[in-house]
C-alpha cells in the first residue's frame, strides 16, 4: 500500500497546473481536427485516400483509453505527482514524434504516444484533488478539473487555427512539447520539488537516444548529403523509412535501451501494479476502441478487424475476470467497483454518448440546414462547448450544499430535455435565437454532471483506490464517446436509408437533405434516451449531501 503523500503546502496551484495539462492534452484531441489534411500531405498521403488516416486519430484515443487502468493504479502505489510529471514527459516524446514524422507509422506512434500521457494526466489530477482536499471539500476542485478539461475541447481547434494561420501543422505539436516541458516545471516547483531524484544512468541514455531520434527522424540536409557523415542516413536496401537506416536502428535500440532502464528502476511499483491485468484489461479496451473508432460511420458500425476484434477482446475480458478473482493484488482493487462508483461509471458512459452526440452531429446539421462553412458550423457547436465548463464549474460549487445524484440527475435532464427539442430541428432552427438557449442549456446539463460522478466515485473508493476509481471514470465516458458515436449513427443512417427508399423521387435534392436531417435528428433522439438513463441512474448516487470527512 502507497504511504500517504504529504499534501501540498500551495494546494491551489498544484491543482492550477495539473489543470493547465488536463486542459492541453484535451485540446490535443480536437486540434487534429483543422490539421488532418496537411499533416495527411506531411506523410505523403492524398486527400482522396482519407480513409488511410484514420489510425492518426484512433491512434491517440487508443494511447488515451487502453492504458488508463494501469496508470490510475499507478497513482495509487506510487507517488501522484511523480505519476503526473512521467505523464507530461511521455506526452511531450509524443509531441516530439508527431512533429518530426515524414511517414504515417510514425506519426500514428506519435499519436498513441501522446494519447498515453495525455489520458494518463485526468486520473493524476483527479487523485492528487482527492489527496489534497477532504471529501466535504472537493467538489469545486472537481468541477475546475472538468471545466478545463472541456475548455480543452473549446480552444483545442482555436489552437490548431491560430499556429496554422502562421506556420505549418508541424509547429502545433513542437508548442505542445515545449508547454509540457514548461508544465513539467511548474508542477516541480509548486509540488515541493521533484518526489525523488532520477537516476543518472535512465537520464543520460534518454537524453543520447533522443538526440539521436531527433537526427534519424528529422534528417538535417547538411548531414544527409555529406560525402563524410551521411552514412549513418542511408536507407538499407530498397527501404525508404528514415527509420531503416543506420542512424534509425541506434536510435530505436537506444529507445528501448533507455524504456528498459526506467522499468527497472520502476519495477516494484509495476509488478504490484498487477501487468498481466493491465494488458488483459488494455487489450479488451483497445479491442473497443479500433473496432468502433476505426470505422466510417456512413457505412458500418464496426471497423473493418471488428468482427475479428469483438470476439478477441470478449475473450481478454473473460480471462481478466477470471485473473480478477485469483489475484492477489488485482489491477482494479477489489472493492472499488461498489456502492455509488458503479452508478457512477453508467452515468459517466450515459454522459460520453450525450456529449459525442452533440459534437459531432450539431456541426452536421449546421451544414445541412444552416450554412456552408465548416467554419461557421463549429462556431454553432460552440454555443454548446462554451456552457459545458460553466456547468462543470457550477456542479462542483454545488456540491457543498446538494448531493451528488441531484446534480447530476438535475443536469442530466436538463440535457435530455434539451436533446428532445433538437431532434425537431430542420429548416431554419439554427436561424432562431432559441437555439442557441437549448444549445446552452445541454451544454450546462452535461456539465453539470461531470463533478458529482467524479465525487462520489472516489468517495466510495477506497483511499488507496483513488486513481484506479478515477481512471474507471474517465474509461467509462471515452467508451460512451466512441461505442456511443458509432450506435447513434448507425440508428441515424438506417433512418436514413429508409427515409431515401420511401421518397417517390429519389433525385430530388431538397427531399435527400431532409432525409439527411432526419438521420441527425435521430442521433439526438438517441442521445436524449442515453442522457435520460444517465438522470434515473444518478439518482442512486444519492440526493442528499454526504457529510464524511475522510
Amino acid at each position: 500500500m502507497r504511504s500517504p503523500a504529504p499534501r501540498s503546502a500551495r494546494p491551489r496551484a498544484l491543482l492550477a497546473t495539473a489543470s493547465v495539462a488536463v486542459a492541453l492534452a484535451a485540446a490535443d484531441t480536437y486540434v487534429v481536427v483543422l490539421a488532418l489534411t496537411d499533416m495527411m500531405s506531411g506523410v505523403g498521403i492524398g486527400i482522396d485516400s482519407l480513409q488511410r488516416a484514420t489510425p492518426i486519430i484512433s491512434g491517440f484515443l487508443l494511447g488515451y483509453i487502453a492504458v488508463l487502468p494501469l496508470i490510475g493504479r499507478l497513482a495509487d502505489l506510487t507517488s501522484r505527482q511523480r505519476v503526473l510529471l512521467g505523464c507530461l514527459a511521455v506526452f511531450v516524446v509524443g509531441s516530439a514524434v508527431t512533429a518530426l514524422a515524414v511517414e504515417l507509422p510514425v506519426l500514428v506512434a506519435g499519436r498513441v504516444i501522446q494519447g498515453v500521457g495525455g489520458g494518463g494526466l485526468v486520473p493524476a489530477t483527479l487523485a492528487i484533488v482527492a489527496q489534497l482536499w477532504d471529501r466535504d471539500r472537493r467538489g469545486t476542485p472537481l468541477g475546475v478539473v472538468g471545466a478545463v478539461q472541456e475548455l480543452g475541447s473549446v480552444l483545442g481547434p482555436v489552437l490548431g487555427a491560430a499556429v496554422l494561420a502562421v506556420a505549418d501543422w508541424r509547429a502545433i505539436f513542437w508548442l505542445n512539447a515545449v508547454l509540457g516541458v514548461l508544465l513539467a516545471a511548474a508542477v516541480v516547483a509548486v509540488g515541493g520539488g521533484m518526489p525523488s531524484r532520477p537516476r543518472a544512468l535512465p537520464v543520460a541514455v534518454t537524453l543520447v537516444a533522443a538526440v539521436a531520434g531527433w537526427l534519424a527522424l528529422a534528417a538535417p540536409e547538411a548531414l544527409v548529403t555529406s560525402v563524410s557523415l551521411g552514412v549513418p542516413f542511408v536507407p538499407f536496401g530498397d527501404a525508404t523509412s528514415r527509420l531503416a537506416t543506420p542512424i534509425g536502428v541506434v536510435a530505436l535500440l537506444l529507445v528501448v535501451a533507455a524504456v528498459a532502464l526506467w522499468v527497472r528502476g520502476a519495477w516494484p511499483v509495476l509488478r504490484r501494479a498487477d501487468l498481466l491485468g493491465a494488458l488483459l484489461l488494455g487489450g479488451t479496451l483497445g479491442c473497443v476502441v479500433l473496432t468502433f473508432a476505426a470505422a466510417d460511420p456512413e457505412k458500418e458500425i464496426v471497423g473493418p478487424l471488428g468482427f475479428a476484434l469483438l470476439p478477441f477482446g470478449a475473450v481478454l475480458a473473460a480471462l481478466y475476470l477470471l485473473h480478477h478473482r485469483r489475484a492477489d493484488q488485482p489491477l482494479v482493487p477489489r472493492g472499488v467497483v461498489v456502492g455509488r462508483t458503479r452508478w457512477s461509471l453508467l452515468v459517466s458512459l450515459c454522459v460520453g454518448v450525450a456529449l459525442v452526440a452533440v459534437i459531432v452531429d450539431v456541426p452536421l446539421l449546421a451544414r445541412l440546414v444552416h450554412t456552408e462553412s465548416e467554419t461557421v458550423a463549429a462556431f454553432v457547436l460552440v454555443r454548446f462547448l462554451v456552457a459545458v465548463p460553466v456547468g462543470a464549474l457550477l456542479g462542483g460549487w454545488s456540491l457543498r450544499r446538494l448531493g451528488d445524484g441531484l446534480v447530476s440527475g438535475t443536469g442530466l435532464a436538463l440535457a435530455a430535455a434539451g436533446l428532445v427539442v433538437m431532434s425537431t430541428w430542420g429548416r431554419g432552427s439554427l436561424d432562431q435565437w432559441s437555439s442557441t438557449v437549448v444549445l446552452a442549456l445541454v451544454g450546462l446539463g452535461i456539465g453539470l454532471a461531470l463533478a458529482p460522478v467524479n465525487n462520489a466515485a472516489l468517495a466510495d473508493s477506497p483511499e488507496d483506490a483513488h486513481g484506479t476509481a478515477s481512471a474507471l471514470v474517465v474509461v467509462a465516458r471515452m467508451i460512451g464517446m466512441v461505442v456511443g458515436l458509432a450506435l447513434l449513427t448507425a440508428i441515424g443512417l438506417h433512418e436514413y436509408y429508409a427515409t431515401v427508399a420511401a421518397l417517390p423521387d429519389q433525385t430530388d435534392g431538397q427531399a435527400l437533405l431532409d432525409a439527411a436531417v432526419v438521420q441527425v435528428e435521430w442521433v439526438f433522439r438517441g442521445a436524449a434516451v442515453a442522457a435520460g438513463v444517465g438522470a434515473l441512474a444518478s439518482v442512486s448516487l444519492g440526493l442528499t449531501r454526504r457529510h464524511e470527512l475522510r
